[in-house]
């Protein structure tokens, strides 16, 4: 897809939005696009602002929306759903068989026979079961992992969860859980609903992984209670500091998994990203309805479809 002449830092960007009826923000531009957005003022002519994120949090912390009266916002919900469960189910067996062990053994020539933990019939919590947190889940459960979820408000469960409950439950949850799993988008209600207390009512060995957004859970409750050995391994994908500060402990944590933000973005991510793009401006073009329409309140992609 030929990309635009502007560049996120562009003297001329606030002029081509204000001439502009859609806006799509690639590439992590947010901030920019914020600024941009800013120095131009209101944008009544907008009409349809597009992410390729699948979580559409850095735009509404960024103040855009408060420039977009009359524009509807989307995400790119549902392309890294299953890459992502892939990057999750890949870190829980690499804690359940102990690979950081063997890798770091392996460096040091030692021949150290073990055991290690089987996952057919532990229990998981997946925190936001929404369509990432869906395929986290049906992967779970079909190597015989027990999955539960929790979501805004408790509700019915629905395939592959046992149950789906609200965040006031978290804390009671998460003592009777082997594995935690944070996919929650970053808004308003979630930022550190993985806190302190949470953190200290897991159960010993617990395996956490988050792939959701780093201010989602307290970095810091979870480093301690990973190095005073009450956790089982935690693997980070996404951090409240992006890039991860080259001094972090978290680097030379021997019961860490440490990435950058990667977990989506498996061969072809791209051109599936660009393919729901040009459908979305197929239905803009046409007056149809808008796929993954974003819920500015919630922070997510609740309404399926919106006229554009």
């Amino acid at each position: 897809m030929p990309r635009s002449p502007y560049r996120p830092r562009d003297p001329a960007l606030p002029g081509a939005l204000a001439a502009a009826d859609a806006l799509v923000v690639w590439d992590g531009f947010d901030a920019a696009i914020s600024a941009a957005c800013a120095s131009a003022g209101p944008l009544p002519r907008l009409r349809w602002v597009h992410t390729s994120s699948a979580g559409p949090d850095r735009l509404l912390s960024g103040g855009l929306v408060e420039h977009l009266p009359t524009a509807v916002l989307t995400c790119s919900r549902g392309v890294l759903d299953r890459d992502i469960a892939e990057y999750v189910l890949a870190c829980v067996l690499a804690f359940c068989k102990d690979l950081p062990t063997t890798l770091r053994l392996q460096a040091q020539h030692r021949w150290q026979h073990r055991t290690t933990l089987g996952l057919a019939g532990r229990r998981a919590l997946v925190v936001g079961a929404g369509s990432i947190g869906t395929q986290v889940g049906r992967l779970l459960a079909g190597l015989g992992v027990a999955v539960e979820g929790v979501v805004r408000s408790p509700r019915p469960p629905v395939e592959p969860f046992a149950a789906l409950h609200g965040p006031a439950d978290l804390v009671g949850l998460v003592g009777r859980c082997d594995l935690v799993v944070v996919t929650a988008p970053l808004s308003a209600a979630t930022r550190g609903l993985v806190g302190r207390d949470v953190v200290a009512a897991m159960r010993p060995g617990t395996i956490v992984v988050n792939v959701g957004r780093g201010p989602v859970v307290d970095e810091d409750a979870l480093l301690e209670a990973l190095r005073a050995g009450r956790l089982g391994g935690v693997a980070l994908d996404v951090w409240r500091t992006e890039p991860l500060p080259a001094d972090s402990p978290w680097w030379d944590e021997p019961g860490a998994i440490v990435s950058p933000h990667l977990a989506g973005d498996a061969a072809g991510f791209g051109e599936r990203l660009e393919a729901l793009l040009h459908e979305q401006v197929r239905r803009f073009a046409a007056g149809e309805a808008l796929l993954h329409v974003v819920d500015a309140e919630h922070g997510y992609a609740a309404a399926p479809t919106v006229q554009a």
